[in-house]
């Protein structure tokens, strides 16, 4: 069988969606995850956040885009994800400071 239509046998890929925060290191961004997560007493969903630092290794991303990151061996102290794919791009000025 080629390598290229070869299913990924080591285990599934934990793949995220979210948006990007912070672009300002080389090589790497900030992507922010919301999570539903069930209150143990009341029930209510409460959504929680997560930073993730990501490796992006040609810096596509840019801040207020939607991207799709997965999990992948540690590359340095906090970044244990990559960059799969630009979703959605944000809203971009240039020049222009929020």
């Amino acid at each position: 069988m080629p390598e290229a239509n070869k299913k990924n046998t080591r285990g599934r890929r934990i793949e995220v969606v979210g948006e990007v925060i912070s672009d300002k290191m080389n090589k790497t961004i900030s992507v922010l995850i919301y999570r539903l997560v069930r209150h143990k007493k009341y029930g209510k969903f409460v959504k929680r956040t997560s930073v993730f630092k990501a490796h992006d290794e040609h810096n596509v991303a840019k801040i207020g885009d939607t991207v799709r990151i997965f999990q992948t061996r540690p590359l340095s102290k906090t970044k244990r994800w990559m960059l799969a794919e630009v979703i959605k791009t944000g809203n971009r000025t240039e020049g222009v400071e929020a």
